[in-house]
């Protein structure tokens, strides 16, 4: 871009949607004389008659959430958890906290999620007692296959843990992601970005009372006591096990609710902007775009770029439009591709993906004009890509 060359408008890649909700619970906590009900049990109640499930731990961020399942589900070392190897960094990080190995699978030869042939052939090859759960992701809010996955995991006798952090609010056929056959779900309130990220509260979803007790108990230092209405310990209590300081606090849990009850909204709005964006940029030469569909929610709009990806995503930049890349795969990454002496060809999909994908600005917050300028600027940039 010429030095002189003004930028017309600057699109973030996300900016969070807060109002006088937020405000007002946040509000509610700090003039809270200790008569009100906890916010956090008052979330966790909304998120499971929400959701359609029995029980809902709420944590400080969705990667407690996880290592906190995997410490419920007793993961040992040596334990062996399958997964996608477009995941993001927390899975298989929390995996070898245990000193268990992350085991990764491919990804489907058009699409961003696991590809179910491999998974079920590689457990056809390598059935082992080791083999303890599958971490399943869900790629921009995308639903792969779940009544397969389910049928595959319960030959195998494997747990299904959702990495469901992109998808609140997400249905299949008709049921809510969440509510389903998986062992544990993990949310967060609503898809944010950590550079403005006010919240990181997660939740683990789940119908199974002896997996929700021990993720409950363990989710702050492992301390069995009683508590009064308010939330505080007895003057006498006890340690059973090592646990951690995973608890959301008050003022988190109000910032979660008021965003929990714009899922809703957020959704419509992000499926409004993704129909949008099929619609305007479908005749883009070099642009390949995601297969619109009713119940895809879209917490990431992912494009394909067959020509020098960065080098476009660089022209967007200048002209003020931020973009994003989701995932960049696991094998890599210098800890997992050494760790493992993993081949940059191993996993063919993923590869050919990962050179081309890049997402674009899609948010609640996203105004009209927002929008508009996106397009413009997708049409500009393409026009002149060589």
């Amino acid at each position: 871009m010429l030095q002189n060359e003004k930028i017309e408008r600057v699109v973030p890649f996300f900016k969070p949607t807060i109002d006088s909700e937020e405000l007002d619970q946040i509000k509610s906590v700090m003039e809270n004389n200790g008569t009100k009900r906890s916010k956090v049990e008052e979330l966790e109640d909304e998120i499971v008659e929400f959701i359609g499930t029995k029980y809902a731990i709420a944590t400080n961020n969705a990667t407690s959430a996880l290592h906190l399942a995997l410490s419920a589900m007793e993961l040992k070392r040596a334990d062996k958890v399958l997964m996608s190897v477009n995941s993001f960094p927390n899975l298989p990080e929390t995996v070898r906290h245990f000193d268990a190995e992350p085991i990764f699978i491919d990804i489907e030869d058009d699409g961003f999620n696991i590809n179910i042939d491999k998974l079920e052939k590689y457990l056809e090859e390598n059935n082992s007692k080791k083999l303890r759960a599958l971490m399943l992701t869900f790629v921009a809010g995308e639903i792969p296959d779940l009544d397969r996955i389910y049928e595959i995991a319960q030959k195998y006798d494997i747990l299904v843990i959702e990495d469901a952090t992109s998808a609140l609010g997400a249905m299949y056929k008709d049921q809510m992601v969440g509510s389903l056959k998986a062992d544990m779900t993990i949310f967060s309130t609503n898809y944010t970005n950590n550079k403005t990220a006010i919240s990181r509260g997660g939740f683990i979803l789940t119908q199974n009372e002896q997996l929700a007790t021990k993720a409950k108990l363990l989710r702050t230092h492992a301390i069995n006591s009683t508590f009064d209405e308010y939330g505080n310990l007895d003057y006498i209590y006890d340690v059973v096990d090592i646990g951690y300081k995973y608890d959301m606090t008050e003022l988190e849990a109000a910032f979660n609710l008021a965003q929990f009850y714009k899922t809703n909204s957020f959704c419509e709005r992000r499926q409004e902007i993704a129909a949008i964006y099929n619609e305007e940029l479908k005749d883009l030469k070099h642009i390949t775009l995601p297969q619109y569909d009713n119940e895809h929610i879209f917490s990431q709009y992912i494009i394909k770029v067959d020509k020098n990806r960065d080098g476009f995503a660089r022209a967007l930049k200048e002209k003020g439009v931020s973009t994003g890349l989701h995932f960049i795969p696991l094998h890599l990454l210098t800890y997992y591709k050494k760790k493992y002496k993993l081949k940059i060809t191993a996993y063919g999909n993923a590869l050919r993906s990962y050179g081309q994908i890049l997402s674009l600005p899609i948010y609640p917050s996203m105004s009209d004009e927002d929008i508009k300028y996106v397009c413009e600027t997708m049409k500009k940039v393409s026009a002149s890509w060589i």
